[in-house]
């Protein structure tokens, strides 16, 4: 079944532009910030099934989370709102930069597991999948590339039915999903790898990381 109502979770750079995205493409938007009140032009932008609201409003709402606030920020998630994201899909976009994030940041380039086993470990329970992180805000819009190509969105989950929602939704918005693997290949296309911030097609990510 086609996904239709999506919760954001942070609604700058990627969550904002990612919302008007959706909400063009025919879904049920909901916006939420610590200041909803100040998201009225995203709303508008996203199309009338677009509104805004509370964090906690936004995840009663929907059936998918785009969860896309500093990496800083998911230790300030209070008690109810992760317990709110256990069973949900929750697609990531965070990335670790220390000079915003600190040493939480450097712990988790550090990881060997990628940001998407240290976002699991920071919300049991949630159905992590990564996407959308790798590619810069103003490049995601356009969704080609200088070239021409349509930008690939590399994809790492370990829950089926996330990825698979991941996928819909890249391909939703006129972008070209790549599946990597498991939610620890993630970091194949964390901050600093060969595909990060490349706005790279579908093929040439799948050269670079080897696929075929």
């Amino acid at each position: 079944m086609r996904t239709k109502r999506i919760g954001i979770v942070g609604s700058g750079n990627i969550g904002g532009n990612l919302g008007i995205m959706l909400g063009q493409a025919g879904y049920e938007v909901f916006f939420s910030s610590r200041h909803p009140e100040n998201l009225k032009e995203l709303v508008q932008d996203a199309g009338p099934a677009a509104r805004a609201g509370t964090v906690a409003e936004a995840i009663a709402f929907s059936d998918v989370i785009l969860l896309s606030v500093p990496l800083k920020a998911y230790r300030e998630l209070d008690i109810e709102t992760k317990q709110a994201l256990q069973g949900k899909i929750v697609i990531d976009t965070s990335n670790p930069y220390p000079e915003r994030d600190g040493v939480m940041a450097v712990e988790a380039r550090q990881d060997p597991g990628g940001m998407g086993t240290v976002v699991a470990r920071l919300l049991p329970g949630a159905k992590i999948v990564r996407a959308f992180n790798s590619v810069y805000f103003e490049d995601l819009r356009k969704t080609v590339n200088k070239r021409g190509d349509r930008i690939g969105i590399p994809i790492a989950g370990d829950d089926q039915e996330a990825v698979e929602v991941a996928v819909e939704l890249a391909r939703s918005v006129g972008l070209d999903p790549v599946v990597v693997g498991g939610l620890t290949e993630s970091r194949l296309f964390d901050v600093g790898t060969p595909v990060y911030a490349t706005s790279a097609s579908a093929s040439e990510i799948k050269a670079k990381l080897r696929m075929e």
